[in-house]
């Protein structure tokens, strides 16, 4: 996994000390290469301290940082004819190879119509930039599994992988690029435009039987999709009905799958794990932590989470985990169950809201969480894997899938009575395909508290004597000032 940079000076002065400086930011636990071009050169080195000392005479730069082991991505930043390219991420095919070199060729000839073709009917996990003199062409895909952030100041426009990026040269205020859109940057504009995005409209009329096999007939193509090039995987496994559904099925597409269960110690979700992996009857690495523990992995994740937000904290330190543990066994992919939650309700609020507001009400906050799941989990997910150089594979968040459960009657999902089950098309499927009912039925639990890592932060901040918030805003603070980007 790599991550890149674009800048474009709107003084028109050469960008080569900018987007050195961009890169520099970006995180990895691994040893990198680097690489930079503008639109008629590129230049790439095993550090970036070799990177400061060149100058490519362009206000626009495109940059790269990628693992220095990895062969097939030095063929990166693309070069064209007075144009560059980089593409970060994977397109799903089950029976052919996706080659980036004629999609770079066509978005040179045709700029944004061919970032618009391609954002619209390839399905994958992706972000790119291409450098051409008049500036910058940007796309993301229609579900933002992908990190990409965008930001301008007086002086630049510029995306990135992440926000540290655009940070380090002063750009302060940065956005999550919205999915499925592409962008055109230039010195004087940024103009991002719509392509592939999802639409609210009523429910689809449907039974629950029909639901499941139509859901069933997705959930295996996305994972076939997701497995397809892998001779094995490891999978973020709780041992509940997400993680369980996609091991499962992973299986029976005959690639070898690894469980990896990490918690705090002493915490009863472990025993169910290990008795779920029993019943699949797939191995299962454990690897559990002590509280102190905590405060170690705890900066870590909120240099790579990049805010001070509790939920997200409280999450990205179990994926930090799974995904150090994937990484030291030598996996270079692990799936997981993230999306099934908003795409199904899985959250106890969507209950409160149907019993409050009605079916209209739970519908449109289920929408707007299915729209909004790349700023509320992928993309942090998606960084803290990148860092150990392991790529996120998530049979959930895809946009067919999105489509689907977006119109689905909210009655496939959740009841209104209090302490019923959620998620119920999606245990029509479990049971379907054959899963017992210790995991079909087993009540949603989220991952901060079946880990011990939500206690643990409130016991910190208890000590302290201030919220966990607070807490946490302030070991973020002193994260950045101990360790300034430059």
């Amino acid at each position: 996994m790599g991550a890149l940079i674009a800048v474009v000076n709107k003084k028109g002065e050469d960008a080569t000390n900018t987007a050195v400086t961009m890169l520099s930011a970006l995180s990895s636990a691994t040893t990198d290469a680097f690489a930079i071009a503008s639109p008629l050169r590129v230049k790439s080195e095993r550090s970036i301290d070799s990177l400061r000392q060149l100058r490519l005479d362009s206000n626009i730069i495109i940059g790269y940082r990628y693992p220095a082991d990895l062969q097939s991505e030095r063929q990166q930043p693309i070069m064209l004819k007075r144009a560059a390219m980089i593409f970060e991420g994977r397109i799903y095919y089950t029976n052919k190879i996706f080659k980036i070199e004629p999609f770079a060729i066509d978005l040179q000839e045709h700029g944004k119509e061919a970032a618009r073709s391609f954002v619209n009917k390839i399905f994958g996990d992706y972000a790119f930039v291409l450098a051409e003199p008049a500036g910058v062409i940007a796309g993301r895909d229609a579900v933002g599994v992908c990190p990409l952030y965008y930001g301008e100041n007086e002086g630049f426009a510029a995306l990135a992988s992440e926000r540290k990026a655009l940070w380090n040269v002063g750009i302060g205020k940065s956005y999550s690029f919205p999915p499925g859109h592409v962008a055109v940057v230039d010195r004087e504009n940024f103009r991002l435009e719509p392509v592939k995005i999802l639409s609210y409209s009523g429910p689809k009329q449907i039974t629950m039987s029909e639901a499941a096999r139509k859901l069933e007939t997705l959930l295996r193509r996305s994972v076939a999709q997701r497995v397809s090039s892998l001779k094995e995987v490891a999978v973020a496994f709780s041992g509940g009905l997400d993680s369980s559904i996609i091991a499962l099925i992973a299986k029976k597409k005959r690639c070898s799958v690894q469980l990896i269960h990490v918690s705090l110690e002493h915490q009863k979700e472990t025993e169910d794990a290990k008795k779920a992996a029993e019943t699949l009857k797939l191995p299962i690495q454990i690897r559990l932590f002590k509280e102190e523990d905590v405060l170690e992995y705890l900066q870590k994740v909120l240099w790579l989470v990049e805010e001070a937000d509790p939920v997200q904290t409280e999450i990205g330190i179990p994926i930090y985990w799974a995904a150090e543990q994937a990484a030291e066994t030598g996996f270079k992919a692990m799936l997981a169950g993230q999306g099934a939650d908003e795409l199904f309700g899985g959250y106890r609020r969507y209950v409160d809201d149907y019993s409050l507001g009605g079916e209209e009400r739970v519908r449109k906050k289920l929408f707007n969480d299915i729209v909004e799941i790349y700023k509320n989990n992928l993309e942090r997910d998606s960084k803290i894997c990148s860092f150990h150089n392991v790529e996120l594979r998530l049979p959930f968040a895809t946009f067919e899938l999105a489509k689907f459960a977006a119109a689905l009657p909210v009655n496939l999902k959740i009841s209104p009575e209090k302490d019923s089950m959620r998620k119920l098309v999606l245990r029509k499927v479990a049971e379907n395909v054959g899963l017992p009912e210790a995991i079909s039925k087993k009540p949603k639990k989220a991952v901060q508290y079946t880990t011990g890592v939500n206690k643990a932060l409130k016991k910190m901040a208890k000590r302290q004597g201030v919220s966990v918030r607070t807490f946490l805003q302030k070991t973020f603070n002193r994260i950045f000032e101990e360790a300034p980007l430059k």
